[in-house]
């Protein structure tokens, strides 16, 4: 059973979302405040909801903060009152995998908290590894390793190398980036998909990934 930590300050939005997950067979686990969900970082869980502003002094932003500094790869998924592209682009840059804007459709949620654990623990890729230039890559593990070094990649930047990996010299506009990495049912700004190859690029700097300006990228 997969174990679903629930951060939401609003009592009975959190009840209506562990009702529905519950449905759908997975384990929620509820904090209702900032401070007790950074007391259970490190414990068994596979993906956290994060509202962003909670009732106390911490954030979800802290959380996700503390998380990342314990597992790269556990998948985030962040919800928040303000629509606002600055909140989408700092939860990207902090290592969310998706972000929905209230008031959501529970259903929505449920569906991308589905997406999410079939990708992440569910597919099963055939054992397999790519070599570009000094990276080896580890399709089962989901590692990508420098000098016997691994190098700490979120899951969305793991996606995205892989997705070039796979189609070398093949162009992707940013459009196609973020149907692919995102989902059909992603429908933020393509300023993400900038964002997501900038920080790939950082942690890999090996990688050449060519820009190709008012389109998109492709992997050289």
């Amino acid at each position: 059973m997969y174990t679903i930590c629930l951060v939401e300050d609003e009592i009975s939005l959190s009840n209506l979302i562990k009702m529905y997950l519950e449905k759908e067979g997975y384990e929620v686990l509820q904090f209702f405040s900032g401070n007790d969900a950074l007391r259970y970082v490190g414990n068994k869980c596979n993906l956290w909801i994060l509202d962003i502003m909670l009732g106390d002094d911490i954030t979800g932003y802290d959380i996700i903060k503390k998380v990342r500094e314990k597992n790269q790869n556990v998948p985030v998924i962040f919800t928040s009152a303000r629509d606002q592209d600055i909140d989408k682009i700092i939860g990207l840059e902090m290592g969310s995998d998706d972000y929905l804007a209230k008031p959501f459709s529970t259903k929505e949620l449920v569906l991308r908290v589905n997406k999410l654990i079939e990708r992440i623990y569910k597919e099963k890729e055939s054992s397999k590894e790519i070599v570009y230039n000094d990276y080896i890559v580890d399709l089962n593990k989901r590692i990508a390793k420098e000098n016997n070094m691994e190098i700490k990649l979120t899951t969305l930047e793991f996606d995205l190398l892989i997705m070039f990996l796979n189609n070398k010299n093949i162009s992707f506009s940013r459009e196609q980036i973020l149907k692919n990495i995102w989902g059909e049912d992603y429908f933020g700004s393509d300023r993400a998909v900038d964002d997501l190859v900038r920080r790939l690029r950082k942690k890999m700097p090996k990688l050449n990934v060519s820009t190709i300006y008012g389109f998109g990228y492709r992997l050289l």
